[in-house]
């Protein structure tokens, strides 16, 4: 585990305690938490970011790979 100062906004601060007592949950534990949500709510926005990017990349070669399947007929076996 490792040990950082934190400096936070006196208004988030504020709130951070009155939720925590009403949790009955450390501040530590709290602030934990909720690094790992942020954590997961960014990872999930990346890979978001990285999947619109490279959907534009293929883009091009899947709308080939389709025209190249429907001018198939029917009849013709299977690949």
């Amino acid at each position: 585990m490792k040990t950082l100062s934190l400096k936070l906004d006196d208004v988030v601060f504020d709130e951070a305690e009155i939720i925590t007592a009403e949790l009955k949950l450390a501040r530590n534990r709290y602030i934990n938490e909720a690094v790992s949500l942020y954590n997961q709510y960014n990872k999930r926005k990346l890979l978001k970011k990285k999947l619109a990017k490279e959907s534009v990349l293929v883009q091009k070669d899947s709308m080939e790979v389709l025209r190249d399947f429907e001018k198939l007929k029917d009849g013709y076996p299977a690949i």
